[in-house]
């Protein structure tokens, strides 16, 4: 089951426990990325897992894929059982997610947003980023296909065609990592959607929200694949117009999503639990953690989710 902390939640429920006690205190994959470290010099609740019995508690903050596609159920019980420590998750868009760590509310982060990331290292919210994983992006839409993109070779000349026939497009509009690609590909192609143009349909929800809309509404949108695939038997009138049915299939490298995961800087935020976030950091990216992360999906879907692509 899916493990999401809710701070406000945790608060409200505390404080009832204390009035009403009158005063008692509640007891084969494709060609990896190179990895590229960056450093800095020196200087919804869930029940609870049997782990939390230990008193340690790992907070974690997530993208929406990551918890959409079912990997974080898949493989946190594994280090919640070795390192008798439970994990509580919250997963939302990453610029969200990297907030929340530079707050000091969560001890590590797992995100994919690559310029926000390394923003997050260099303003000393963490010392270090280490690679994890990647999939890739792709647009899907409608099937009858208004906008003609089917054919097309890169995600720019997509999102061309999808602004110049005004056909609907849903955008995630949460400053998460899909929301900054997306942006990024609009601004390659010389458009900056804004609200006044009626066919662009900024949602600030998650990627498997948005899916749900665009699939109803009939728009386009732009989602990671492992989404997709965990999703796409809800999304009987979408179709993958770019991108291919698998990785190796993408014509746009530009596409590509890489995911990074940070230990929270205790220089910086000494609330956190930074042995353990590095326990998770280490484990994360290990050898057997990493074999199974790629061997995700592979049962269901017949392709992974995920690739793997620590430093060994």
């Amino acid at each position: 089951m899916m493990r999401y902390f809710s701070f406000a939640l945790i608060l409200f429920v505390g404080l009832t426990v204390l009035l009403g006690c009158a005063g008692t205190i509640p007891t084969a994959f494709p060609p990896t990325i190179a990895p590229q470290p960056t450093a800095i010099s020196q200087a919804t609740t869930a029940p609870q897992s049997t782990a939390s019995a230990s008193g340690c508690t790992l907070r974690l903050a997530t993208t929406t894929s990551t918890a959409d596609t079912g990997l974080l159920d898949a493989i946190l019980p594994d280090f919640e059982k070795k390192f008798n420590c439970h994990v509580d998750v919250v997963a939302v868009g990453t610029g969200q997610a990297l907030e929340i760590g530079s707050k000091g509310d969560a001890d590590v982060v797992l995100v994919h947003a690559r310029s926000q990331e390394d923003a997050f290292v260099k303003n000393g919210d963490a010392k270090e980023r280490f690679d994890v994983m990647y999939n890739d992006f792709i647009v899907v839409g409608p099937k009858e296909d208004r906008a003609k993109v089917i054919g097309t070779k890169t995600a720019k000349d997509a999102f061309k065609l999808i602004a110049d026939s005004q056909s609907p497009f849903a955008s995630r509009g949460d400053k998460s990592g899909t929301n900054t690609k997306e942006l990024s590909i609009w601004a390659s192609a010389g458009i900056t959607p804004t609200k006044a143009m009626k066919w662009y349909n900024s949602l600030g929800q998650g990627m498997g929200e948005t899916l749900l809309f665009a699939n109803e509404s009939k728009n386009y949108t732009l989602t990671d694949r492992g989404t997709w695939l965990a999703t796409k038997d809800k999304l009987p009138n979408l179709i993958i117009v770019l991108g291919g049915d698998t990785i190796l299939q993408n014509p746009d490298k530009v596409l590509y999503n890489p995911y990074g995961v940070m230990a929270v800087n205790p220089d910086k935020h000494p609330g956190v639990n930074y042995a353990m976030a590095m326990n998770f950091v280490n484990w994360i990216i290990s050898p057997e953690e990493q074999k199974i992360i790629g061997a995700y999906g592979v049962d269901k879907f017949g392709q992974s989710l995920f690739y793997p692509n620590a430093s060994p």
